[in-house]
């Protein structure tokens, strides 16, 4: 579902930049240019630099803007789809690497100096000749202008799936050898996205006391070594997000700052370890668990850190890889818990043992859950991760440790994937039963992928039934409600 929002957020930037396009009507009128140039730039800050640019290309008065622009998003990938979304040959994506370092070394010396950087966000894959001149450009930015924000988002010349262990360790090579050249510029980033790159035992500790003003920093398929154990110290740091990597373990040692973390993809049984992270309030799991062989305690995981008020986790379509514990054992780690989004359980399956979290979390406020088979994401594990085929669906054992419970915080319930099913109807039912100052319940059809229609004929998807006209919902209205014993205030609304 990620990838589908990351299309989206491109997708409206182009749509901006063709909306601007478009203001330049058949009579000749040039709209924009009735417009004042704060308002201009608002607009072209909104998109990336390189589809404002084009834009600025149609108007002679808006020739000017660019040295005016405060914030910039220089990205390959708007270059890729630009020309050929669907062809990315290595010599194409040479010549547009190229691109971006011409752009970015253009744009930052032609500005006005009076005007600061709020925000300087570049893209672009790691080869020599381009990375010097980028970070050139933006050490001297960096040296005669104020910057408050820099952003590198680092890709290599192979995806991760075609990756050998030799290009991962060939690719840190060449990132510390750039790394090492120009330390002043990292050490000014405040976020830095890597990935497909095998570290050395010290590399990434370097990299963390090097890059001092750094908030963000995220690992996708980067570690160091089959096996490492990365230890995380930072004074700045906000948001770490790891994806995939041969971690035996994360240690989070001491992160005065960290407030969200996710973690994708980890490898063994205790993905984290947490230090002294005190204001960390957000924490993000994401895992198929084909793999795993017991799963996951929350009252062992989360001991050291009893005041996380936001949790998600997202089982992606496969086995459920939590257990669910009794409350004398998750009471003292989840009493500060607000939300919690439960994303990408099997259908099928029921959903009642999700409970547990209630029944744990008295400060909880808002209950998400999503309940979807997404076939073209477990077509992909099952081809690329392992050999074994797709989990076989099986019901989570769990039994309600109290027949008469209460929960007096819990005021939103959503559900995605909802069927009109025994499985649903009696799961919302019971939420109503239980949250007795429930104030709304919204109730949405599954996802549509449009990629899961291009898959293997003999995988059949079920048809959804989920109501569409009015009297098909105040049916299911009525089903929910008949057997409360008390009438509940919360209002159900049918989303999709």
């Amino acid at each position: 579902m990620k990838n589908n929002k990351g299309t989206r957020c491109s997708h409206n930037k182009a749509t901006a930049c063709r909306e601007g396009e478009a203001a330049f009507d058949e009579s000749g009128g040039d709209r924009l240019n009735k417009l004042p140039d704060d308002i201009l730039l608002n607009i072209l800050e909104r998109v990336e630099t390189l589809d404002a640019l084009r834009t600025c290309l149609l108007s002679r008065r808006m020739l000017k803007l660019p040295p005016m622009l405060s914030q910039f998003d220089i990205n390959i990938g708007s270059l890729v789809r630009y020309h050929k979304p669907h062809v990315k040959t290595f010599s194409q994506i040479v010549r547009y690497n190229i691109a971006v370092a011409g752009v970015t070394e253009k744009i930052l010396h032609a500005r006005n100096l009076e005007i600061p950087i709020r925000k300087l966000r570049v893209r672009f894959c790691l080869r020599r000749g381009e990375c010097l001149s980028i970070s050139k450009a933006v050490a001297h930015a960096m040296a005669t202008q104020k910057v408050d924000k820099t952003e590198f988002v680092l890709l290599t010349e192979k995806t991760c799936l075609k990756c050998t262990p030799d290009d991962l360790l060939c690719f840190a090579k060449q990132f510390n050898s750039w790394f090492g050249d120009f330390p002043d510029v990292f050490a000014g980033l405040t976020r830095l996205c890597l990935r497909n790159l095998r570290f050395g035992e010290l590399d990434i500790p370097n990299i963390l006391s090097t890059c001092k003003r750094l908030e963000y920093l995220r690992l996708s398929y980067c570690d160091a070594g089959v096996c490492s154990v990365l230890q995380v110290e930072h004074a700045q740091l906000v948001e770490l997000h790891i994806d995939y990597g041969e971690f035996e373990s994360v240690q989070l040692n001491c992160l005065p700052k960290l407030q969200r973390m996710n973690y994708n993809y980890w490898g063994y049984q205790d993905p984290l370890i947490f230090g002294f992270v005190p204001q960390l309030s957000k924490l993000s799991l994401e895992k198929d668990g084909i793999n795993s062989t017991s799963n996951l305690q929350l009252s062992q995981l989360l001991a050291n850190v009893p005041w996380i008020s936001n949790l998600h986790l997202d089982f992606k379509s496969e086995k459920i890889w939590v257990l669910p514990e009794c409350p004398k054992l998750l009471v003292p780690v989840l009493g500060k818990l607000q939300i919690v989004k439960l994303d990408n359980l099997r259908e099928g399956c029921d959903i009642a043992w999700t409970m547990f979290i209630l029944e744990a979390a008295s400060s909880l406020k808002e209950l998400s859950i999503s309940v979807w088979d997404h076939w073209c994401e477990m077509q992909t594990n099952k081809d690329f991760r392992r050999e074994n085929g797709y989990c076989e669906k099986a019901n989570v054992e769990w039994q309600p440790s109290a027949v008469h419970f209460k929960h007096k915080n819990l005021v939103k319930l959503t559900i995605y994937g909802f069927q009109p099913e025994e499985n649903f109807v009696r799961y919302v039912r019971r939420v109503m039963e239980i949250a007795v100052n429930m104030e709304e319940i919204s109730l949405h059809d599954r996802e549509v992928c449009e990629h899961c229609g291009n898959l293997d004929p003999s995988i059949k998807v079920c048809p959804s039934r989920y109501p569409r006209i009015n009297e098909e919902k105040d049916m299911l209205r009525k089903e929910i409600t008949k057997e409360l014993r008390v009438a509940s205030p919360a209002v159900i609304h049918f989303r999709s």
